[in-house]
């Protein structure tokens, strides 16, 4: 059962703290997905995840907020964007409190690649300033590329894996029908390897630039999977992972 900050009394948070130290937060964004995904979709998919992530773990759920870090879609109408610095401080001022709460272990699950930076920043930052206190990122939105590759599923914006998220949150906010073909410029597939590259890469600022209708993938693809497996499948992997590196720090 899935433990959440949001929903226990005092009491019953000071409790859950006893028994367990880990907390774990979501991280998603507010952007627009095309005409046939909602604009929650990232924060959508990081709630699923990580919620079956801290009942795995018997940790605390944290949220934090539906907002990230996504200028590359400014101008799309449902696009919501943080400055980094409001995402570093805001993500400070909860870690910080829940340090003071009890909490020596975090794991951060993310599905929004825009916020990598800043929660990476904020994580060092933490472990420098508490020395007791230690923190992961689990980056869902790659376990699910991971997961799925054999079976076709590609970690697009507004596609596939994206798709089977909000179908395992709530089938009628996802509207394939309405997608028709996404229109990518001449070099788009590189530019989108090149910047996700974990060797040499560039950046994109601007989501244009590898689609003009900004979102592509095969959303249609979902429909071919069990959704409702989807956040058992993603929080298995991460929690093997997690539980891993807790084994190193001990």
């Amino acid at each position: 059962m899935t433990r959440s900050l949001y929903h226990l009394t005092s009491v019953e948070a000071a409790e859950a703290l006893e028994e367990s130290s880990v907390a774990v937060l979501p991280f998603g964004s507010v952007e627009q997905h095309g005409p046939h995904l909602p604009n929650g979709t990232d924060s959508i998919a990081a709630r699923l995840v990580a919620a079956e992530v801290a009942a795995r773990l018997g940790a605390l759920l944290v949220p934090f907020g539906p907002y990230g870090i996504t200028p590359i879609h400014a101008g799309h109408t449902g696009t919501v964007s943080l400055r980094r610095a409001t995402f570093e401080a805001l993500l400070t001022d909860v870690c910080d409190e829940m340090v003071a709460m009890g909490v020596d272990r975090f794991v951060l699950v993310n599905w929004h690649e825009g916020n990598i930076a800043a929660m990476d920043a904020v994580a060092t930052d933490l472990q420098d300033r508490h020395d007791h206190v230690y923190v992961i990122a689990a980056h869902a939105c790659y376990v699910a590329q991971r997961l799925y590759a054999d079976q076709g599923g590609e970690l697009t914006h507004g596609g596939g894996l994206e798709a089977l998220a909000v179908l395992a949150y709530d089938p009628d906010l996802v509207h394939t029908e309405r997608a028709g073909d996404s229109t990518r410029p001449e070099k788009a597939a590189a530019m989108d390897a090149m910047r996700r590259s974990h060797e040499v890469y560039g950046f994109i600022t601007d989501v244009t630039e590898i689609d003009s209708d900004g979102w592509y993938g095969e959303p249609g693809w979902a429909a071919s999977q069990t959704a409702g497996d989807f956040a058992g499948v993603v929080a298995a992997d991460i929690v093997r992972q997690v539980e891993a590196i807790f084994e190193l720090r001990t």
